[in-house]
């Protein structure tokens, strides 16, 4: 390989790497924001599709924010490159927040006044979708609108970014052939 390492990394080296990029979250943050910003389409195209990908972090499905993005992204017509680079707005550090918001909102919107979860390790897995559903329903609930909301604040704030880019970009001279 022209680019391999010449020491693995072990496990706990690439969790380490995994949970805290190793050169910071601020370039890892400008990393995902240029490359939201060199993606081939108009910049509603591109716009549409980071704002699904916004939507789907919202979602309590963790293991399936891509697959939601894509197909969201897909049905609206977005870029499916920028729903991916979308879904990093749910990472180790939001995520916590939000899923704190949507529980607590979505059990206000139910009217739940609090949450008492039966865990029972004895019956934990012989009961645990109805378990399981005391949480991801409230989560549900509110986490939808939420997404919403978030999706349609994340468009019309990375819509004038992509305009703004793509304008001073230098344009590429057309491929002019020679007889």
């Amino acid at each position: 390989m022209l680019f391999a390492r010449r020491k693995k990394l072990d496990f706990f080296q690439r969790l380490k790497a995994w949970l805290w990029p190793p050169h910071g979250w601020k370039r890892a943050a400008s990393y995902v924001w240029r490359r939201v910003w060199r993606l081939k389409g108009t910049p509603h195209i591109i716009a549409l599709g980071f704002a699904a990908g916004v939507f789907a972090s919202f979602t309590p499905f963790v293991g399936f924010h891509f697959i939601i993005g894509f197909v969201v992204a897909w049905v609206l017509g977005g870029n499916l490159i920028a729903s991916a680079l979308g879904t990093f707005v749910g990472n180790p550090i939001t995520f916590p927040f939000i899923w704190w918001f949507t529980l607590s909102l979505g059990n206000r919107i139910l009217g739940h006044n609090s949450v008492e979860f039966d865990w029972d390790w004895a019956r934990l897995f012989s009961d645990s979708y109805s378990n399981i559903w005391q949480i991801i329903k409230p989560m549900v609930v509110a986490g939808v609108p939420m997404g919403i909301v978030a999706a349609v604040l994340s468009y019309f704030l990375i819509r004038p970014a992509i305009e703004a880019y793509q304008a001073r970009r230098p344009q590429k001279p057309k491929n002019t052939q020679i007889m």
